[in-house]
């Protein structure tokens, strides 16, 4: 005989059913629920099981007040059941919680394929049918619902936007603990009840997620009560922690600082109970952990008030596919990998296997659960939280509803004073570093900034004389700016601090996140799949507009001279633009004052990821903020600075994007007006790299007409781009001639070498574009050939000189912007109130 085997979460052949020594042996069914209310408990639980499979199955006869034919069911079977029945479980005692105990409490279903549980939950709640009105509580509605799920023109297999009570699609694996803790951050009065399958729990990103507890601060925020769903299996294999025995489990989660409560079995009078019971323990443990923190102030670690208790979590051992059929042709299904997806395929092809349906949904009796209207009977209605207190209602889990506008400074306040174009050098992050400290200090509840332990390395360490880093362990005396109620939330983890910001908000708050460039591309996916959310939310009005993703980089490829190739990845973006244009915007701010205009916007904008790209050296500064003002507005403008042609018809357009490509840019204007006399130049500076595309393509595309304004119809164009050179040719392709721009860009060469190396070995330097670009203007070939020659003389003077003297030519390091072309002698000086040498390096 097939027997569940709770210590493995799995059906195993037994002659009698497996005992369970640890932690529950011979369980009895009883426990906090009286007989009436597990009655309705187990009724409603059924109910929503029905549901279940009918999405997956069930074209038509809904109720299956005929018997079930092939005509009933769909051509295409689609769906995951292997997971809906433990989550359906799940969802009806987190209700009862709800209801007795008047939580506030919102679900995120980390098998977020299991997408019929969070459909079939808020069908019964009433949610579904409020922002799906013509999905009735009634038998044509149950129809329109079945027929809707996993078809053309329906909904997806997944936990979608579509459906109310999910914030957390979960169709990619590992995320599920991260937005959980992010949704738990300043929101002191809720309860994130966390599903984590067994299959999930095996990523890189959840298990490193668990260390989060080590920065939720009772004291102010909310509680993650993580509900390890151990039913035994992925798709065709045994999951690690499924195998894995009770006792190394409890050392696991006591060194990441839980209590972990077992709830396991197969039956489910027992099983009923013994989660009741642990829900009621971990939410009395949770309430009492809050209380205490909030009465004494929350201390880190083993300060004043002792360290803080460990949180409940539980872990539940039910098996996969639970009530399915137990075997078909023989083969083990309930309790196995075979319960997965759709455990019954071929119920068209095959009349037993329809039967074996039949009788599958006829076990769950539902003429006793829906009334003649196809209506859930009234008391099994009751079971149901009210309002707002249903899970798909709970406002945080439609964050646009809650969010409220930042209280934003004039960033003009924080301008850099610019005597000059290209005269005085600045790092351009500490001016937004200042900013964000005063940001944090008028918003002091529902902003944070999330970074891998680079907000000093990333110059906004301004933002420390506002707030702190936040930190729930230890402090000791020489830590530098951390508190438990700090507003920097730095973990070495792109994953995690990536995972927190979304988490925070899609529950209606704001933030940012800065990273070096490199390793931003490590959570490449997490950004594509919030970009796919609010890419669907855009299809539902009831789905209010949250807060952008607002991602900064700033130690990237051209300035990591000094930790070398490993560093040197401009490849974020590329990913980014693969999104739809509705939702991303790029931006390459060229100085300080540009990235204060450019993040301000940012962070008003809604609905958005804003990728926003700045170095983070001193490097030169070229707008004041009137022209960064302007500039900005614009998306791309020509520098007249650095432009000579008078309004006419250059004889070459420099365009550039980014801040390195704009110096190597004003650079070349520079050289080819010193040497090439009578030379034509237009410089062409673009800090919205989406304004490149066609309006077609993107919001911000600018017409042909205004193309052509910046960049002519028919002169060539030397392009000086931060990233891949594909991405301006794909940007421009269908403009007039667009064989006509020849970009240089990151052409993946690097090493720890000189800053100016860089752009030579990418062959983006001053000296590749002034040939370049000279190489493009026939009618001063003959003056043109000389220069060309001392061009590249200097590209060899320089590959002999960085390899003696280990820096750059004085006359690269001293270069500046001026009016009349003299070389500079000195360095250009820093900016007005920029910070010189500090003790030591954080590069």
């Amino acid at each position: 005989m097939l027997a569940f085997d709770a210590a493995l979460s799995t059906v195993i052949e037994s002659p009698e059913k497996p005992a369970r020594a640890e932690p529950t042996a011979a369980p009895k069914a009883d426990g906090p629920l009286s007989p009436e209310l597990l009655s309705r408990m187990q009724r409603y639980w059924t109910a929503a099981n029905f549901l279940c499979v009918g999405q997956i199955y069930l074209l038509d006869n809904p109720l299956l007040r005929e018997p079930l034919t092939k005509e009933h069911i769909k051509p295409r079977l689609l769906g995951h059941w292997g997971t809906s029945a433990g989550q359906n479980f799940i969802y009806v005692h987190l209700n009862r919680l709800i209801r007795q105990t008047d939580a506030n409490v919102i679900y995120i279903a980390g098998p977020g394929h299991g997408g019929p549980t969070l459909n079939a939950c808020a069908y019964l709640e009433g949610t579904y049918t409020e922002v799906h009105p013509e999905i009735t509580q009634d038998i044509h509605g149950m129809r329109l619902l079945f027929r809707s799920f996993s078809t053309p023109g329906g909904i997806p297999s997944h936990c979608g936007p579509h459906t109310p009570n999910s914030m957390h699609e979960g169709g990619e694996l590992g995320y599920s603990l991260l937005h959980a803790f992010g949704a738990a951050f300043d929101n002191p009065d809720l309860i994130v009840a966390c599903v984590v399958g067994d299959g999930e729990a095996e990523t890189c990103p959840l298990e490193g997620s668990w260390k989060s507890v080590k920065f939720l601060n009772p004291a102010r925020d909310g509680a993650v009560l993580p509900i390890l769903h151990l039913n035994g299996y992925k798709i065709s294999g045994p999951t690690v922690m499924a195998r894995t025995g009770d006792e190394e489990l409890v050392s696991w989660f006591q060194g990441h600082g839980y209590t972990p409560y077992f709830v396991e079995g197969d039956d489910p009078a027992i099983v009923h109970q013994l989660l009741a019971a642990a829900l009621d323990r971990c939410y009395a443990g949770i309430r009492e952990i809050q209380k205490n923190a909030r009465a004494k102030g929350a201390s880190a670690g083993t300060g004043p008030n002792g360290p803080l208790p460990p949180w409940p979590m539980i872990v539940l051992r039910t098996p996969k596919g639970w009530t399915c059929p137990k075997e078909v042709d023989g083969a083990p299904v309930e309790g196995t990998f075979r319960a997965h997806q759709v455990p019954l395929s071929t119920v068209c092809e095959n009349p037993e296997h329809l039967k074996m349906l039949e009788a599958w949904m006829r076990q769950y009796r539902p003429e006793e659960l829906f009334d003649k209207d196809g209506r859930l009977i009234a008391e099994l209605a009751a079971l149901a939280p009210d309002g707002d207190r249903r899970m798909g209602a709970n406002p945080r889990v439609n964050g646009g509803r809650l969010l409220k506008s930042l209280d934003l400074p004039d960033f003009a306040q924080y301008a850099l004073a610019i005597p000059g174009p290209g005269q005085v050098v600045a790092e351009a992050p500490r001016k937004l570093g200042e900013y964000l400290r005063d940001v944090i200090r008028l918003n002091p509840a529902n902003f944070r900034m999330f970074c891998p332990d680079e907000t000093n390395s990333n110059r906004l360490n301004s933002a420390f004389d506002a707030t702190n880093r936040c930190t729930m362990e230890p402090i000791v005396s020489i830590d530098d700016h951390l508190a438990p109620d700090g507003r920097v939330m730095e973990v070495l983890s792109e994953h995690l601090c990536e995972g927190w910001l979304e988490g925070y908000l899609l529950t209606g708050r704001h933030g940012m996140w800065s990273s070096y460039e490199a390793f931003a591309q490590v959570v490449d996916s997490m950004v594509t799949q919030h970009a796919k959310w609010m890419e669907q939310c855009l299809e539902y009005p009831w789905r209010r507009p949250i807060a952008s993703l607002n991602v900064l980089l700033t130690s990237h490829a051209w300035r990591n001279d000094h930790n070398g190739f490993s560093h040197q990845a401009p490849g974020f973006v590329d990913n980014a633009l693969q999104r739809r244009g509705e939702v991303v915007r790029v931006y390459y701010p060229p100085d300080s004052n540009c990235l204060l205009n450019v993040f301000d916007h940012c962070l008003r904008s809604r609905n958005y990821v804003n990728v926003v790209t700045c170095g983070k050296q001193p490097e030169l500064q070229w707008l004041t903020c009137d022209e960064a003002l302007a500039h900005c507005s614009q998306g791309a403008s020509i520098w007249k600075f650095a432009t000579n042609d008078g309004g006419s018809e250059p004889d070459i357009v420099l365009a550039c994007a980014g801040d390195v490509p704009t110096i190597e840019a004003c650079a070349t204007s520079w050289l080819l007006q010193k040497h090439v006399p009578g030379i034509k130049v237009r410089v062409v500076n673009v800090v919205d790299l989406n304004v490149l595309m066609s309006p077609d393509d993107h919001p911000h595309g600018m017409d042909n007409i205004s193309f052509n304004a910046l960049f002519t119809r028919d002169v060539d164009v030397v392009f000086a781009f931060h990233g891949y050179r594909w991405i301006i040719h794909s940007m421009v392709h269908g403009r007039a001639n667009e064989g006509r721009f020849h970009v240089r860009g990151f052409n993946d060469e690097g090493t720890t070498t000189t800053p100016f190396d860089m752009v030579v070995l990418n062959k983006m330097s001053r000296y590749h574009l002034a040939i370049d670009a000279l190489k493009h203007v026939p009618r001063l070939r003959s003056q043109a050939s000389d220069a060309i020659d001392m061009f590249s003389r200097k590209l060899y003077e320089h590959h002999v000189y960085i390899r003696q003297h280990f820096q750059d030519m004085p006359e690269i390091r001293n270069w500046s912007w001026t009016g009349d072309f003299s070389d500079p002698t000195a360095p250009a000086p820093l900016a007005k109130g920029q910070p010189r040498a500090q003790l030591f390096t954080d590069s």
